[in-house]
């Protein structure tokens, strides 16, 4: 495996963890991860890559090593620690982006409103939630004010062997070396042993707002940059709108530059599944310096 290094630096007021592979002076490209996950997730993708690239991988505020509030999580402070992450890492420079579902949602709204700081963008499995109706509003914030009153519940595995079999549960590709490389490195240890996802159970509480489709879109025709847009055939996207792969196409016609691809024989986590396909995908995409 490609060898990696950490640093931690504040950023907007908080703790970041942000993980490097690669040269420092090799041609610098982000990974955002996803939901749930941390920036070890690129790993096996980063293993693949041909090329030589300074990768520069975030765990966002609350996952990884980053710092965890303890308590809900705002949506667009992560557009705001972009902006100040690319600030600090490509200030003279706009920034090539790969973002893995919530790192491309954040991502592609932020390359429509600061299209002037994104120069390419790779969106991996994502192409934003199912329209909500106003009358779901109301139910979302009972539900989000009921959450403020309890403690919010981390589940624990006796150990990093039992967490690397609940996560080829959840996805029967995983390989058994790849399984026990993600359970050391997407966890973190409880105070009484157990393991768990090193992700602040906060996440897990849904927004009291509800999601507005016409809103994301409204930002993805602002985007100026050339966009790989790389589907899962059996990930979130395709299930998502099963019954309606028009509007697969609908947002798809919103990218005035876009490139698509589809990653065969992977879930939603197409970086652990295929990532000798993602990287080739990846690299062809991105042009060199």
């Amino acid at each position: 495996m490609k060898a990696s290094h950490r640093e931690q630096l504040d950023i907007r007021g908080l703790r970041y963890n942000v993980r490097h592979w690669g040269a420092a002076d090799a041609p610098a490209v982000f990974f955002l991860h996803g939901w749930m996950d941390t920036s070890a997730t690129f790993q096996f993708l980063v293993d693949a890559l041909a090329l030589d690239w300074h990768v520069i991988a975030p765990d966002w505020r609350g996952y990884g090593a980053s710092e965890w509030l303890g308590r809900p999580y705002w949506f667009p402070d992560y557009y705001g620690d972009l902006d100040a992450l690319l600030a600090h890492y490509s200030p003279e420079r706009p920034a090539r982006i790969v973002g893995h579902s919530m790192g491309a949602a954040i991502s592609s709204t932020y390359a429509g409103v600061r299209s002037e700081r994104v120069a390419q963008l790779v969106m991996m499995d994502f192409l934003g939630l199912t329209a909500t109706k106003d009358t779901d509003a109301p139910g979302q914030l009972v539900g989000w004010l009921d959450n403020l009153r309890k403690a919010q519940p981390v589940r624990g595995y006796r150990d990093h062997d039992a967490f690397a079999r609940r996560l080829q549960l959840a996805n029967p590709r995983l390989s058994d070396t790849r399984a026990a490389f993600l359970a050391r490195n997407v966890s973190c240890t409880l105070p009484d042993g157990q393991v768990t996802m090193a992700g602040d159970p906060w996440h897990k509480v849904p927004s009291p707002l509800r999601y507005q489709a016409a809103d994301v879109m409204a930002s993805w025709r602002l985007i100026k940059a050339p966009v790989l847009m790389m589907l899962a055939d059996k990930g979130y996207v395709s299930d998502r709108f099963a019954d309606d792969p028009a509007e697969i196409e609908r947002r798809l016609a919103c990218f005035a530059d876009l490139r698509r691809v589809t990653i065969t024989e992977s879930g939603h986590n197409l970086q652990h599944d295929q990532p000798e396909q993602v990287a080739a995908a990846i690299e062809a995409f991105l042009t060199r310096d």
